[in-house]
C-alpha cells in the first residue's frame, strides 16, 4: 500500500507516494545518479517532473515565496544552495534537518502517536500541518509525550522513482530556481551585487588548534587577567578560560553549568556577557535553554566570578528571567551590556516558521524583541529593574511587556554597540528571501513579520498606524541566508576601517563589510571569505577583532592589516 514519507535536508522536504523497497537504494546506484546530476539537464522538463504525482512535490512546497506549503518555499533554491548541496538534500535526505522544519511526534493518552510540522501551540491546542495542507489539531491535556524528530520520515530512495536523467532534469529546475534581480521596495538597501574587495582580509587561527572546542558560541577578551579570553561552548554548557603561554594553548575550565541547562540538537548555552564592573565584582550573566518536563524554556541567569576573576566563585545560579517558548528554534540571540549600563537580552520569534501567530508585534510577549533590563537593582518582585526611559516601562505590564526596548524582530541572531555614538546594530536572520542587519532604537518596530527586509511579507497583522522601521541593509539568497550580526571597527582612526561594520553569513561564510548614514546604505563590500561557518564574532579588550568557527571549532583572528575598504 502506498504511504507518504518526507525527507528534510538544507531546506528541501519532499513527499513520496510510494514506498521504498528492499535496503534502499545500493551506494553504487547513488553514486550513478550523483555523477549523472552535477551538470546539464533540461529545466522545463524537470519543472515537469516537480509538478508530477509520483514525485509529488507541489504537496509540500511552493516556489514563488508565498510559503504556502508544509515544506520550505524553495523559492531562490538556487540561489541558496550548491548543485551539489541539491543532490545531497535528495540522496541523503536525513543529512540535516532544517531549522523549523523537523517532525513533532505526539503521543496521547491512548498511545496513539502523530507526526507533522509543528504549526501552532496554545496552552490548548497543539496543530500539527499535514499531506496537502491538511492541519491536525490535538487537545494539549490529551498529549503524554512530545518529541522532535531526529531522522527523516522518508529514507533515501525519490531518485528511485526517475531515471538518472529525469534525476538531472529535476536538480537543473531547483537549480533554476533563483531571485529575480529586479527591482524591490527599496533598491538601495537591497543591493543585486555586492563588490569583493580587491585583497581580501584574512583569517588567522589563533586558538582551537590544540583542542577543538565543541560548538562554540561565544568568545571575548578577559576584562582583568591580561592577554586572557573566554570562550562558551553550547553543547558543553561550559565556559573556559584560553591563554597562550609560550606561543601554546592553555585552556582552563572557567565554569560548567551543563547540569543546569537543557541540550539537544542545536539547543544549549546561547550567550554570555560580563558585567560592565566584572573587574570589581565579578559578575557575569549567561542565556540558554531548559527543559521541564515537556515544557521547553529559556533562562537569563546570574554567576560570580572568583576573586582572581579566572574561574567561577562556585556560588549557586541566580536567576534573572525565565520564560516559556513553543518550539526548538528561535529563542535567544545574545546578550549585551549597552553603553548605559543595561543589560540587553535578543529574543526571536519562537517559531513556528513564518511566525503565524505574530508573536514579534505582540507586546504582551517577549518574542520577536529586544529587551532591556536594569540588573544592578531588583523592584516588583522581579529579579531586576525596569529603566525609567524603557519606551513601554509606562504602559500595562499585562499588556505591554516593560521590558521590551524594540520589537518586530525574527530572529536578532547577535547585536553591538558602536563605542562611538552608541548606535545598536543587529543581524536579523530572515524567513525566505532576506536577510537584515538594522539600526535599533527605542521603541521601534522593525516589521516582522509585515515586512521581510524592504518587502511586504504579510499583511495579517498590519496596522495602518503602525511605523516599521526598515534595515540598513537586506541580503538576497544568492549572498546569504543566515546573518551573524558583527562589530563596528574603532580600533584605529588611521584605517581605512575605521567606522566600517563586519559581518558574515553563517552559511556562505562571506564576510562584509558595511558603512551607513542615518540608517541609509552608503556602502557594502565583501572583504573576505571564511574557513568556517561564522556563527559569532568577538573582541579583545583593545577592540581587535575574532570570528568564531563553528563547525570546525577554531577562533581567528580577523586580520585587516594591509588592506584597503573602499
Amino acid at each position: 500500500m502506498a504511504h507518504h514519507r518526507f525527507a528534510v535536508f538544507a531546506g528541501l522536504l519532499w513527499i513520496s507516494v510510494a514506498p521504498v523497497t528492499g535496503a534502499d537504494l545500493a551506494p553504487d546506484t547513488d553514486e550513478k545518479f550523483r555523477k549523472a546530476a552535477m551538470t546539464g539537464g533540461d529545466v522545463e522538463r524537470g519543472k515537469a517532473l516537480f509538478r508530477e504525482q509520483r514525485t509529488a512535490c507541489t504537496q509540500c512546497h511552493s516556489v514563488d515565496g508565498s510559503a504556502s506549503g508544509i515544506g520550505p518555499d524553495l523559492y531562490a533554491a538556487g540561489d541558496k544552495f550548491a548543485r551539489a548541496d541539491l543532490v545531497q538534500s535528495i540522496l541523503d535526505p536525513s543529512a540535516s534537518i532544517m531549522t523549523g522544519y523537523a517532525t513533532t511526534i505526539v503521543e496521547n493518552r491512548k498511545g496513539e502517536r502523530f507526526q507533522g510540522i509543528l504549526r501552532r501551540r496554545t496552552d490548548e491546542i497543539l496543530v500539527l500541518g499535514q499531506v496537502g495542507g491538511v492541519d491536525l489539531r490535538i487537545a494539549r491535556s490529551e498529549v503524554v509525550k512530545e518529541e522532535t524528530g531526529a531522522v527523516s520520515l522518508m529514507p533515501p530512495g525519490l531518485h528511485s522513482q526517475l531515471n538518472p536523467t529525469e534525476f538531472r532534469d529535476l536538480i537543473a529546475y531547483l537549480e533554476s530556481l533563483r531571485q529575480p534581480e529586479t527591482k524591490v521596495v527599496h533598491e538601495a538597501g537591497t543591493p543585486l551585487e555586492i563588490p569583493a574587495l580587491g585583497r581580501q582580509v584574512a583569517f588567522e587561527p589563533v586558538f582551537g588548534m590544540k583542542e577543538k572546542f565543541h560548538k562554540p558560541v561565544w568568545f571575548g577578551g578577559h576584562p582583568t587577567v591580561k592577554g586572557a579570553y573566554l570562550i562558551a561552548e553550547k553543547s558543553k554548557g561550559t565556559i573556559s578560560l584560553l591563554e597562550k603561554v609560550d606561543g601554546e594553548e592553555v585552556i582552563s575550565p572557567f565554569v560548567n553549568i551543563l547540569d543546569e541547562i537543557y541540550v539537544a540538537n542545536d539547543e544549549g548555552l546561547l550567550g554570555v556577557a560580563l558585567h560592565p564592573g566584572f573587574a570589581e565584582n565579578g559578575r557575569y550573566f549567561m542565556m540558554h535553554e531548559t527543559m521541564t518536563g515537556e515544557q521547553r524554556g529559556m533562562a537569563v541567569v546570574e554567576r560570580v566570578a572568583g576573586a582572581d576573576r579566572r574561574k567561577d566563585s562556585g556560588r549557586p545560579t541566580r536567576s534573572i528571567l525565565r520564560w516559556k517558548i513553543d518550539t526548538l528554534f528561535h529563542h535567544g540571540g545574545g546578550l549585551e551590556f549597552g553603553p548605559d549600563g543595561f543589560l540587553y537580552i535578543g529574543m526571536g520569534d519562537g517559531g513556528p516558521q513564518e511566525d503565524p501567530e505574530g508573536k514579534a508585534q505582540d507586546l504582551s510577549r517577549f518574542e520577536g524583541s529586544l529587551l532591556r533590563i536594569d540588573v544592578d537593582r531588583e523592584a516588583e518582585g522581579r529579579a531586576y529593574g525596569i529603566p525609567g526611559d524603557n519606551p513601554f516601562a509606562a504602559g500595562d505590564a499585562k499588556q505591554i511587556r516593560p521590558e521590551i526596548f524594540a520589537y518586530g524582530l525574527r530572529q536578532p541572531w547577535r547585536f553591538s554597540f558602536d563605542p562611538a555614538n552608541g548606535d545598536l546594530w543587529v543581524g536579523d536572520v530572515g524567513q525566505n528571501r532576506f536577510e537584515e542587519v538594522c539600526i535599533v532604537r527605542s521603541g521601534e518596530n522593525h516589521g516582522w513579520n509585515i515586512h521581510e527586509g524592504f518587502a511586504l511579507f504579510s499583511t495579517q497583522y498590519r496596522t495602518e498606524t503602525a511605523k516599521y522601521i526598515p534595515p540598513v541593509v537586506s541580503f538576497r539568497r544568492k549572498h546569504g541566508v543566515s546573518i551573524t550580526g558583527g562589530y563596528v571597527m574603532r580600533t584605529d582612526p588611521e584605517s581605512s576601517f575605521h567606522g566600517v561594520y563586519i559581518c558574515a553569513d553563517y552559511q556562505s561564510r562571506k564576510v562584509w563589510g558595511i558603512t551607513q548614514a542615518d540608517r541609509t546604505l552608503k556602502t557594502i563590500r565583501q572583504i573576505g571569505s571564511a574557513p568556517d561557518r561564522i556563527v559569532s564574532f568577538g573582541r579583545d579588550q583593545s577592540g581587535e577583532l575574532y570570528a568564531i568557527g563553528y563547525d570546525k571549532g577554531i577562533v581567528y583572528r580577523v586580520e585587516l592589516d594591509g588592506v584597503k575598504f573602499e
